[in-house]
């Protein structure tokens, strides 16, 4: 009996550890480059949102401190994404951009009227 389960099953089991680390191995690399997409993924939305957000403040001229806060929000996981270029050139106007409390001098006259 020994010698049958030595001669057959001790080779079925091997077999068997060998196509799990094979399936194993498969998982891996089909969630690795599903994490490379979902990361690519994130980049673009976090790009398309900084130079909405930074492209409106530039042209309104000014940021509140929630402004910043919120840039600065989206800005550091997006670099350490990799991002660069064009939002971070935007994204530093933004930072050197004067502080309000959030209204205009257009702002302040349309209240008066």
């Amino acid at each position: 009996m020994i010698e049958f389960i030595a001669r057959y099953w001790v080779q079925e089991f091997f077999a068997l550890i060998i196509a799990l680390i094979t399936w194993l191995v498969r998982q891996v690399k089909c969630k690795k480059k599903e994490y490379k997409v979902l990361n690519k993924a994130i980049m673009a939305l976090l790009h398309d949102r900084l130079y909405k957000a930074c492209s409106f403040l530039i042209h309104k001229g000014f940021c509140t401190v929630e402004d910043r806060q919120n840039l600065e929000y989206l800005y550091v996981p997006y670099k350490a994404l990799g991002g660069n270029g064009t939002v971070e050139s935007l994204y530093h106007k933004c930072m050197e951009m004067p502080l309000t409390d959030g209204h205009s001098d257009n702002a302040h006259q349309n209240e008066e009227v």
